[in-house]
């Protein structure tokens, strides 16, 4: 029974900071996009495939004038 005196308030303390915690996670955006950095991984060779050949295009166009 004793040991209840010092369990209960414990408890309800981590309950707060845990509560405390979960909030600042959604103020800060961390739930905000949970998807899109894999998609990011997936699609990021595609992009620097046309960065580059729109980058050879310019040069090409440079070395013609």
């Amino acid at each position: 029974m004793e040991s209840l005196y010092l369990l209960i308030p414990i408890s309800i303390v981590l309950v707060f900071v845990i509560g405390a915690l979960f909030w600042w996670a959604t103020r800060s955006g961390q739930f905000d996009d949970l998807e899109g950095p894999g998609h990011r991984i997936l699609m990021d060779d595609e992009r620097r495939t046309g960065d580059l050949l729109a980058d050879d295009d310019k040069q090409d166009k440079n070395d013609r004038a």
